[in-house]
């Protein structure tokens, strides 16, 4: 109770009633329902999109990705949630989102296909010094991009790499001949599109 004197000292009791309309004011359980909905099928299509544009564009995001992520994250907004432009509407898409991706997540732990499905998996871009050009062709990887990954391990020259590989996170890992190689646990860092 004393909260509202605070408001109605500040705002006056005049505009008390427009403040709380447009702060309070929710959709019908029909249009909590609907923006719930479209909501769940914008990310459905939004994941499905970014696992088609190959997982290199996501691990190495340039200046014109951020404007694509900006943009088209205020093209589906109007999407979801319509003309609505209340707290509750927003609330309703925030939960349905986190409830997806939540989601996603648990199908990804349980279920190996789809994690193969949505996550992808590693391909050898790189064995023994040799280019497997068709593994290039297939990511959209170029050969500059590969001796990038190189000089980052300190490697100028491809033939001294045993393997790179395009990981699923869009990441390209390099093993040079000259390392050791150990096997480790698999570290699951969640939905990885790609």
């Amino acid at each position: 109770m004393l909260g509202w004197q605070v408001i109605r000292c500040v705002i006056g009791a005049a505009n008390l009633h427009a403040f709380r309309d447009l702060v309070l004011s929710h959709p019908s359980w029909r249009g909590a329902g609907a923006i719930a909905v479209k909501t769940a099928v914008i990310y459905g299509f939004l994941v499905a999109a970014l696992r088609l544009l190959g997982r290199r564009t996501l691990g190495q995001m340039n200046v014109y990705d951020l404007v694509v992520i900006i943009v088209l994250a205020n093209a589906v907004q109007n999407a979801m949630v319509g003309n609505d432009t209340s707290l509750v509407g927003g609330i309703v898409a925030a939960v349905t989102l986190l409830v997806m991706n939540r989601a996603v997540g648990a199908l990804l732990v349980h279920s190996s296909s789809a994690e193969r499905f949505l996550v992808g998996e590693p391909i050898v871009l790189v064995d023994h010094g040799r280019v497997v050009a068709t593994s290039l062709k297939r990511t959209g990887i170029t050969e500059d991009q590969i001796m990038e990954a190189l000089r980052e391990h300190e490697i100028n020259d491809i033939r001294r790499a045993r393997l790179c590989v395009l990981e699923a996170d869009g990441t390209i890992s390099v093993v040079p001949y000259e390392a050791t190689v150990h096997r480790s646990r698999r570290h699951y860092r969640g939905l990885r599109l790609g």
